[in-house]
């Protein structure tokens, strides 16, 4: 188990490796967009829907079985070069149904803007985040924990689109690795809100050093 451990390969953020999408509910080249102080990949991005996720571990579609070849029989006599047999065009590729490419607009849309849809615990639905000053002379002020959860989503989303963009651009590798630590923290600070989450994929991912 030391050996194995030892041999395994230490990433980096924006660097590509397969692994399941659960959006796509398959094998996809996903962008690793989080990794531990190992190295190991946390969150990747879909480079097919875009979508983003926790590391899943790799891809997990076997491969195919092969398909049965039917019997080959004599081979056919090829047509005349006087014959007015053409060979069949070749068939456009198949676009993706609709409905497919309206679901990975909505997701593309969602996500952009910060409206990934994420549910809080049930505990929590309906509640109210109550602050209550040390002075019990003074009003306390009540929110209700949705409106609350809501901020916090909306705070997580930018915080990975701010990840995504630092992936993306010309920067030094060294000032990326040192703007990516300083994501990392503030993921790592938030991780006390993750109790408001119903899935804990959606929770904050801290790197593991706080």
């Amino acid at each position: 188990m030391i050996f194995a451990m030892s041999m395994m390969r230490a990433y980096r953020a924006g660097e590509s490796l397969e692994d399941y999408c659960r959006a796509c509910k398959t094998d996809r080249m996903h962008t690793i967009v989080v990794v531990d102080a190992g190295g190991q990949p946390l969150r990747v991005t879909c480079g097919y829907c875009r979508s983003e996720h926790n590391y899943r571990g790799g891809p997990r579609v076997g491969p195919s079985p092969p398909a049965s070849r039917a019997p080959e029989g004599p081979p056919r006599p090829a047509p005349p070069a006087d014959s007015p047999i053409r060979p069949a065009p070749a068939l456009p590729r198949s676009a993706p149904p609709a409905s497919d490419l309206e679901e990975m607009l909505r997701r593309v849309i969602r996500e952009e803007s910060g409206l990934t849809p994420v549910t809080p615990a049930e505990k929590w639905r309906g509640g109210q985040l109550v602050l209550k000053p040390g002075n019990p002379a003074r009003q306390e002020k009540a929110w209700p924990i949705e409106t609350f959860f809501h901020k916090v989503v909306m705070l997580r989303n930018r915080l990975r689109n701010l990840e995504q963009q630092i992936n993306a651009s010309d920067l030094p590798d060294d000032l990326k690795v040192k703007l990516q630590a300083y994501v990392s923290g503030c993921y790592g600070s938030l991780t006390s809100f993750n109790v408001l989450f119903a899935d804990e994929e959606d929770q904050f991912q801290g790197t593991g050093g706080e």
